[in-house]
């Protein structure tokens, strides 16, 4: 399998997903503090996937 940098978007929507986990755990914000740690799960996800599919 080879392995390829995410574009530049796909990595900036990965990003504010965990920080917006992160945030939500130590922040109370309505509607992010209860999917908090779904939000940081997603965004790695999110990266995984783009380094194994191309043009992601």
């Amino acid at each position: 399998m080879r392995f390829s940098a995410p574009k530049k978007a796909t990595w900036w929507i990965a990003l504010i997903l965990a920080a917006l986990g992160v945030v939500g755990t130590f922040i109370s914000i309505p509607l992010i503090s209860g999917i908090a740690f779904w939000l940081v799960v997603a965004g790695y996800v999110l990266l995984a996937l783009s380094t194994s599919v191309k043009n992601l």
